[in-house]
């Protein structure tokens, strides 16, 4: 069946362009998405079978092959992949004998770093709220919210996915809520504090993978989202025993399938409808009454005229495709060249010699001779390329090795917070720009779920209450002698005593 669109009058969809963002875009958007995990991830897969790409990958000794292998020559690998396929749907290279492989993940450490300097320590939500006893009611109920759905951690997987993928969507899911308020907003008689916190903790955040957001965008402005759909396939708690053609083909190239039942779901949201498909069958559907498409996105690095945002990753690939490709060289060459090896002439039986300390031959050949070639000579202009190269890493992302503490040489006296920072400069200036972008999609989140609460009656708040503060701790260590007294300078200039202690870390401390 096809779908059904006649309860979503807030928005004009066409059918045969949903049909196009399912079946085509989605398709193309998953490889593309999928490639940029896979650098990150670089997941490995074992290779067993009698298959051909088996026995090639087995020349080498380990039975396995890695995500990272796309990138890398066919002269190295002895496989090769199709623009549409990765490395673990490779064709062999006849003629070819495979190399060391060598894949050094220089992504996954930088993204790794750069997500723990940006939520590295918890964030602070301030609200702005007039009233003092609603601010501390508010910043309550939102960090019950976030810490239901994982705190520290959430804000953590958001900045991996959004590194990655250069964007992360969230969507705003009321699980209880939605029970009672699909039809329209109520007059709930709970409105204390103790029952907004009860339901604000089945409050559902959920990140959304790239490979599976297809928004439909405004035509006239592509920062306005109209209608938000997400299509994925769902694993159920089920096996299936149906025959199917990838299982034969996973099957004879000695992979194993997986057997359970797995489901094609479709879901699309507007302002005021829901829908969710399963195997293109409509399962369910409902009435939203917030008013707003529950959706927040965030962009990991703004990028203009682009709904996605700049991936940390994708800049990266060529330069991890070079490294990988010359570490594999290398170690092809002192493969080669490592062990010293004998040219013996005119000496008979030389082949059947033991070669060990206090051996001696003789001959009685007046023009034996015995040659030693081989074994590992340096190569400055090799070892200068790789250097170049990690450098140049360094630069287009702006993570250096200083930051996961890998000191090269001597930095000099870094005991000055001024030096420290000057060292830490390009971190520094990508993370700010990160913490525009993040804190207004978390404070997009927060008025998100004060307004749902409104809306339902459990906790009465208008649009100008709503309005948060993001507060980032320095991720840099802090000298604590030095923030006191800064503290005692802001407290004599005027600045609110709460404000003071909030900035210090004192959250909920009572002022005289």
């Amino acid at each position: 069946m096809g779908f059904e669109l006649d309860g979503f009058g807030d928005v004009r969809l066409d059918a045969d362009y949903l049909d196009w963002l399912v079946e085509v875009r989605a398709a193309e958007i998953g490889r593309h998405f999928a490639r940029l995990w896979d650098y990150y991830a670089n997941p490995t897969v074992d290779v067993a079978g009698s298959g051909a790409v088996s026995r090639k990958v087995h020349e080498s000794g380990r039975p396995y092959v890695q995500a990272q292998e796309y990138g890398l020559p066919s002269r190295i690998t002895g496989l090769m992949h199709s623009p549409t396929a990765g490395a673990f749907d490779s064709r062999i290279a006849r003629d070819i004998q495979r190399k060391e492989v060598v894949i050094e993940n220089d992504i996954a450490w930088r993204v790794n770093a750069a997500a723990d300097f940006l939520f590295g320590k918890p964030i602070r939500i301030v609200s702005k709220a007039p009233d003092s006893r609603r601010r501390r009611e508010m910043e309550e109920i939102l960090k019950v919210v976030f810490a239901a759905n994982g705190g520290l951690g959430f804000f953590q997987d958001m900045a991996v996915l959004g590194s990655v993928y250069g964007f992360v969507d969230c969507l705003v899911r009321p699980a209880l809520l939605s029970s009672e308020c699909t039809a329209a907003p109520l007059a709930h008689p709970l409105s204390s504090l103790s029952s907004a916190l009860q339901w604000a903790g089945a409050i559902d955040l959920e990140l959304i993978e790239a490979p599976r957001a297809l928004p439909v965008l405004d035509e006239d402005d592509y920062r306005v989202i109209t209608c938000y759909i997400q299509h994925f396939y769902q694993k159920r708690n089920s096996v299936t025993r149906k025959d199917s053609f990838l299982s034969r083909i996973l099957a004879g190239a000695g992979q194993r399938s997986d057997s359970r039942q797995v489901v094609e779901v479709t879901e699309i949201l507007s302002a005021t409808h829901w829908q969710r498909y399963e195997d293109k069958e409509l399962v369910a559907e409902g009435d939203l009454p917030w008013g707003f498409l529950p959706v927040v996105h965030v962009q990991n690095v703004a990028q203009p005229y682009y709904y996605e945002g700049v991936s940390d990753v994708e800049p990266l690939i060529p330069l991890q495709d070079e490294l990988n490709t010359r570490l594999s060289d290398r170690a092809s060459r002192i493969t080669f060249q490592s062990f010293k090896m004998y040219l013996g002439k005119g000496i008979e039986g030389f082949e059947d010699k033991p070669i060990s300390p206090g051996r001696m031959w003789c001959t009685d050949n007046p023009e034996a001779s015995i040659q030693e070639f081989g074994g590992d000579a340096a190569t400055p202009g090799e070892q200068l390329h790789i250097a170049e190269i990690r450098e140049a890493m360094d630069k287009t992302s702006g993570v250096t090795p200083l930051v996961a503490g890998v000191l090269r040489g001597k930095l000099g006296n870094l005991t000055s917070a001024v030096a420290l920072r000057l060292t830490f400069m390009g971190m520094l200036s990508r993370n700010e720009r990160k913490r525009h972008t993040y804190s207004e999609g978390i404070r997009r989140i927060g008025r998100m779920v004060l307004s749902m609460l409104d809306t339902a009656g459990l906790y009465r708040s208008d649009e100008a209450e709503r309005d948060l503060d993001i507060v980032f701790d320095n991720p840099l260590p802090e000298n604590l002698l030095e923030k006191l007294q800064e503290a005692q300078i802001k407290r004599e200039l005027g600045v609110p005593p709460e404000q003071v202690l909030r900035e210090l870390g004192y959250e909920g401390v009572e002022t005289a």
